[in-house]
């Protein structure tokens, strides 16, 4: 829709540019001049609905007809706008447009909650709330339009989930958040999982002071309470028990260790002018065929003068063979989508964007509004389909067969 060239020149005639978008500019008025418009055509709707029902038999009472208007003021995108609301006989009439005890057009609300997912705490949005668009809003009020935001959240850490998910990555961050007058550093355990369909979902967010056993397992019964019953694949990063609590919670799942951790692992004992040849060498073990060429690679390494110069990598690869050996059985195009964590770590690194700018939280729940809110902001990336999905599930379903057949 384009507004005609002669109209703007007479709506800005006598104006300079300065007066559009001030509180008293042409947009002030342009917004007051269609939200009444479209108000007096919602009432025009209900009267003629009202008509067209006609009186119930019995009740002698004239119909329903325009009754004056009242004034309200209302926030909006470019300030604070008095809307004349038209009124009707009988009070039956609750527009849509700007609801009965709505003081807020919807957009502005939304502009709130993208300003605070991208980080921005209450102080910082007032003051550009003021320097924009030169009217003040309180804390309290931004306060209170983001903190709508929990029932968002509470539904979305209760809803149900899929029965099986091909892949899960799993991962942790720390956040700071205030408990009993101290602040402490709490892990936000986040899983990212991949959909039969090839799409991506983050599973939910679980908060805990400490990593451990009895964390894992509260993390993956409710998994299991929401509905997952199968996990085929699930990728983590050398958290401690977490493969234990996984193995307990789902039986047949196969455990993967991020081998590119393991690789950066291998490259802190290493200098600068090695890591090239080490990271080479290493390649051979997790690019084997199969495992016994995995093996033999490793074996070859360990007898390498770079492993006799770096003694302790060889031994970091041995412990971790039994999360490494699953991998080497796995073609292509799965190792291309499990051999790394990064798709969760790209993730948790727009999360870390967003809670940099706070000290601490004052409670685990403002702390998972935040979050919520910046996952929602990212959606589109993180939420794409797996590339070559069609492969990658053609292959899973010939090694899962029952576990995963073919849609």
């Amino acid at each position: 829709m384009s507004i005609d060239k002669e109209l703007l020149d007479q709506l800005m005639e006598g104006r300079s540019s300065g007066d559009l978008f001030g509180k008293d500019g042409i947009l002030a008025e342009l917004t007051k001049a269609l939200a009444e418009r479209a108000l007096t055509a919602e009432m025009e709707e209900h009267l003629g609905e009202e008509r067209a029902e006609g009186v119930a038999e019995g009740q002698n009472h004239p119909p329903n007809r325009r009754n004056g208007s009242s004034q309200k003021t209302v926030t909006t995108d470019s300030g604070k706008v008095i809307l004349d609301i038209p009124r009707d006989r009988n009070g039956t009439f609750d527009p849509l447009l700007i609801a009965k005890y709505q003081r807020r057009f919807p957009e502005f609300d939304r502009k709130i909650v993208s300003m605070y997912a991208r980080g921005m705490t209450t102080r910082e949005i007032q003051g550009h709330i003021e320097e924009i668009y030169g009217f003040e809003v309180s804390p309290s009020l931004i306060s209170a339009i983001t903190e709508a935001v929990m029932d968002e959240v509470t539904a979305w850490q209760s809803r149900p989930l899929e029965p099986c998910y091909p892949v899960v990555f799993m991962d942790a961050i720390r956040v700071n958040i205030r408990s009993d007058g101290a602040v402490s550093n709490k892990a936000v355990f986040v899983a990212l999982a991949i959909r039969p369909d090839g799409t991506r979902d983050v599973l939910g967010l679980w908060f805990q002071a400490n990593e451990g056993a009895k964390f894992w397992a509260k993390v993956l019964n409710d998994l299991r309470h929401r509905g997952v019953q199968d996990i085929l694949i699930a990728v983590v990063d050398g958290l401690k028990g977490f493969p234990q609590a996984i193995e307990a919670a789902f039986p047949e799942t196969q455990v993967q260790t991020c081998i590119v951790h393991l690789l950066r692992h291998s490259m802190s004992f290493a200098s600068y002018k090695d890591r090239k040849a080490v990271a080479t060498a290493l390649k051979a073990v997790y690019t084997a065929l199969d495992v016994e060429a995995a093996e033999a690679a490793l074996a070859e390494f360990e007898e390498s003068d770079m492993a006799k110069r770096y003694p302790a990598i060889a031994p970091s690869w041995r412990r971790a063979s039994n999360e490494v050996i699953p991998f080497l059985g796995y073609p292509p195009e799965v190792r291309r989508l499990i051999y790394t964590t990064n798709a969760i770590e790209a993730l948790n690194s727009k999360i870390r964007r967003a809670v940099r700018t706070r000290g601490h939280f004052p409670s685990d729940e403002a702390a998972a509004k935040l979050i919520y809110l910046a996952l929602n902001a990212t959606s589109a990336e993180w939420k794409r389909s797996v590339r070559e999905w069609h492969r990658v599930k053609s292959q899973l379903a010939i090694m899962f067969e029952e576990r995963f057949p073919m849609a």
